[in-house]
């Protein structure tokens, strides 16, 4: 069960996301944006501050387009959070890191206070079996090894042997940044301890976990009554990792689907913050230490949700075959 959390305004939950700004263009991250607004949905919006120097990884618009970050700037104003997906959509080494940390600021007017990697970025920070501890992290890499028949450490933002390394700036110009994400939406039940501060895992001062719905169907489902309901009466709270520029707007049209959805959200007793604010609330309620016992108690969490995971898409699909 999570934690009982005051929320402010005598809320019953809280509810926000961080939206990774994979694919989001000036075309299909504006209508999404006009509407979370116009409903009072504040939340996190990340941003690469300069573009790639190499081939994109996925593609998306950066802050080094004058109307994005026109835009971008007006999201700010408006109450939305800006944050951090690394420098660019691809991989920067430390030098580079830093320049873009700079150039945030420059158009921000001050640091990222929470951010998150970026899939594949040389400067990952603690990534790949490095987020696990012991057993947990070599049967990562060997299910990694077995699946994609590749066992590459792509994260190397920790260490200070690699010219990626960027650790030390990350832990003296940024609150927080993510690690785990869980099916639930209610992210207090599976890590109580949120943030929190890992001594295995130094130079990141906060970590924050997330429900992971990174498209539009698995957000709705998210956001369903259902588990609304049952966020609400447990008083939790809700950081929705997701990519608001993959699906919610094609071709610049909000989904018929995500307005009444939202506008349902909006009407609930739900405190509504950009997630910054939501980590900074919970950090008052005490800050959180992890111990060798909570670390494998929140890692044996994350496996078991992967596992569940994966389990469920691997029916899926037997299924889908079965009746084609």
């Amino acid at each position: 069960m999570s934690p009982q959390v005051r929320w402010p305004g005598g809320a019953r939950f809280a509810f926000t996301v961080f939206d990774d700004t994979d694919l989001s263009t000036i075309e299909n991250g504006p209508p999404v944006y006009d509407l979370l607004t116009r409903l009072g949905i504040l939340v996190t919006k990340s941003v690469w501050p300069v573009a790639p120097q190499g081939p994109p990884r996925t593609g998306g618009s950066t802050c080094d387009d004058p109307e994005y970050l026109a835009w971008v700037l007006r999201l700010q104003a408006a109450g939305h959070e800006i944050g951090y997906h690394n420098a660019s959509d691809f991989p920067s080494k430390r030098g580079a890191t830093i320049a873009a940390l700079d150039r945030f600021r420059e158009l921000f007017g001050h640091d990222p206070r929470i951010g998150a990697d970026h899939s594949g970025n040389l400067e990952a920070l603690y990534w790949g079996g490095r987020r696990l501890s012991g057993l947990r992290a070599r049967a990562y890499r060997r299910s990694t090894e077995l699946m994609y028949h590749d066992v590459h450490e792509v994260a190397q933002g920790h260490d200070p042997r690699s010219e990626y390394y960027w650790g030390d700036v990350c832990r003296d110009r940024i609150d927080y940044w993510r690690n785990f994400s869980f099916t639930d939406v209610n992210v207090l039940r599976a890590c109580p301890q949120l943030p929190y501060h890992d001594p295995a895992r130094p130079l990141v001062n906060w970590w924050f976990a997330s429900t992971f719905a990174p498209r539009l169907q698995p957000f709705l489902a998210a956001i369903a009554p259902a588990n609304l309901d049952r966020l609400e009466a447990e008083g939790g709270a809700s950081i929705i990792y997701t990519h608001f520029g993959v699906d919610f707007a094609p071709d610049g049209v909000v989904d018929p689907r995500l307005e009444p959805a939202l506008a349902h959200l909006a009407s609930r007793n739900v405190w509504l913050a950009p997630a910054s604010t939501v980590l900074d609330h919970l950090r008052g309620q005490g800050d959180h230490l992890l111990t060798d016992r909570g670390r494998s108690r929140l890692e044996n969490r994350w496996v078991a949700d992967q596992v569940r995971t994966r389990a469920v898409a691997e029916t899926r699909k037997i299924l889908a075959r079965r009746r084609s």
